[in-house]
């Protein structure tokens, strides 16, 4: 069904009439919506109960955790404040590190990416605000010019008549002849609320595109320090891996000694040559990792490989034990990856409102107003030339409200999978901060024991030295401390790197980083 009226006003007619069913037809537009309603449901947050549990599970340990509503939370004592709080500059003391994290948040290339769908997402929603208002096109100039013959159905019509007097040309005469220039506006009137809908989707599109940079930035930062500490530990390895072989070296040379003097073997001298061999072959095999890891580092910071400065020592690294890790609900707020998952679920809900609203009539206006003249020398003369037009429609979808209301029952499925998906997120988010705190306990267990370990191996070495060179103990006993020595050396290293990634994996699982 459509309905429509349309007002003509020239200024050397009665007008009044005219102006009064204008201002009528306003009033009922005013009052049509001033009553609108926007149908659809408002969104709220889901309680997903017991499902989603308060505290975070490590094993059996109970998580120290906030005493106050992580929704609600004001004032929280520094001494408690959760991991997922501190700026990251506060988090990763490391100065050489930090340079490095600094250089990836300007130059990497995935994060400006990511910049740049928040900026589309900015300008999407700029547009969903402007639909509120009418749209305004200007015609700054139009002609038109008909030619018909004798056997056109208007022959010798009142406007052919107006060109060419009482007899127009029988070939090709000009039935219209007309100068126009006018202003055109066009207004949809938001009854059902259509349109709030659309702007609350976009909304939701925009957040989601800054969480996103959010996630690509905590991300970015857990990745480069990750890297960085691989780093140190492959060159604290290398310094232990040189270390060996010299110390292998110098087993050979003794053993070559007491063969000289006939107090060992050919086959002492080949088992301890091989030893060295294999000690050496260690130090490449690193080296060859190292370049690798430092290769992966430079695409990180946005640029081609090359050499990275790194005078860290990696026994100067100290973990970071100074936070608590909150509760779970605060994830919804702090982790971009959770808060992006409840925004599809706003986009969701705001795309049935708006499917919804579709099935309701709709209400447009229009107006426009200029010149218009079929002579060009009378075109700017106002009072002979100037016209106005308004018009109104109510559009009541009749035959196609099966398929409109086939989209509805879709996006309300499609919200019920939203949330369904909102609530794997958070699930999944919790179970991942509750490995990464379930790993940096046993990590910390592991590393006590490594760090006890390579005392007794240091001693046992330094004791099978001794005695070889005071002939107590064979050459195999020096190969067996050497290889347990370098074996545990290496082991209390890759625990504390482990260490200190899970700590950073930790303050990423959290939400932290993007402060």
């Amino acid at each position: 069904m459509k309905t429509s009226f349309l007002s003509t006003i020239n200024s050397n007619n009665k007008s009044k009439l005219s102006a009064g069913f204008v201002k009528a037809a306003l009033g009922a537009f005013a009052m049509i919506f001033v009553v609108s309603c926007k149908v659809g449901e408002e969104y709220t947050r889901p309680d997903f109960g017991d499902d989603v549990s308060s505290e975070f599970y490590a094993g059996g340990k109970k998580e120290e955790t906030l005493a106050v509503d992580s929704l609600n939370s004001n004032e929280v004592n520094n001494d408690t404040i959760p991991m997922s709080e501190i700026p990251w500059k506060d988090y990763i003391t490391d100065r050489t590190l930090q340079n490095l994290i600094d250089t990836a948040l300007v130059n990497n290339i995935d994060l400006q990416k990511a910049m740049k769908n928040m900026e589309i997402g900015m300008e999407e929603l700029a547009q969903s605000k402007a639909n509120f208002f009418p749209s305004l096109n200007a015609r700054p100039a139009e002609y038109r010019r008909d030619y018909y013959s004798e056997n056109f159905n208007n022959y010798g019509s009142n406007r052919a008549r107006r060109n060419h007097g009482e007899n127009p040309p029988e070939s090709f005469y000009t039935e219209r002849l007309e100068y126009a220039s006018a202003l055109q506006a066009n207004w949809e009137i938001d009854v059902w609320g259509k349109l709030r809908w659309q702007k609350e989707a976009a909304r939701a599109q925009f957040m989601k595109s800054k969480e996103f940079k959010k996630a690509v930035q905590t991300s970015l930062i857990s990745e480069v320090a990750a890297t960085y500490f691989n780093l140190v530990m492959l060159k604290s390895q290398i310094e232990v891996a040189q270390k060996n072989y010299a110390l292998s070296d110098s087993t050979l040379n003794i053993v070559q000694l007491q063969y000289d003097a006939g107090e060992s073997t050919s086959l002492a001298i080949q088992q301890t040559k091989s030893q060295k061999l294999k000690a050496k072959t260690l130090i490449p095999q690193l080296e060859r990792q190292y370049v690798i890891m430092e290769n992966k580092l430079n695409r990180l910071l946005g640029r081609s490989p090359r050499e990275i400065q790194i005078d860290t020592d990696f026994e100067d690294i100290e973990f970071q034990e100074r936070y608590t890790s909150g509760v779970p609900l605060e994830l919804i707020k702090n982790r971009p990856d959770v808060a992006m998952s409840e925004y599809e679920l706003i986009t969701a809900n705001a795309d049935a409102g708006v499917a919804n609203a579709l099935r309701y009539p709709s209400l447009n206006i229009g107006a426009s107003a200029g010149l218009n003249s079929f002579k060009l020398e009378e075109f700017f003369d106002p009072v002979g030339s100037g016209f106005a037009l308004l018009n109104g429609a109510i559009f009541q979808p009749i035959f196609n409200n099966r398929k409109l209301k086939t989209n509805y029952n879709v996006a309300l499925s499609q919200k019920e999978i939203a949330q369904l998906d909102f609530k794997d997120d958070l699930i999944t988010a919790i179970a991942d901060v509750s490995n990464s705190l379930a790993k940096m306990e046993k990590l910390k267990e592991e590393f006590a024991i490594a760090q006890e370990r390579i005392e007794v191996t240091q001693k046992g070495l330094k004791d099978a030295g001794m005695l070889f060179k005071g002939g107590y103990a064979n050459y195999l006993e020096v190969i067996s401390a050497q290889s347990d020595a370098l074996e545990s050396e290496l082991n209390l290293i890759n625990i504390k790197n482990q260490l200190l990634i899970a700590n950073v994996e930790l303050y990423r699982s959290l939400g932290g980083g993007w402060q």
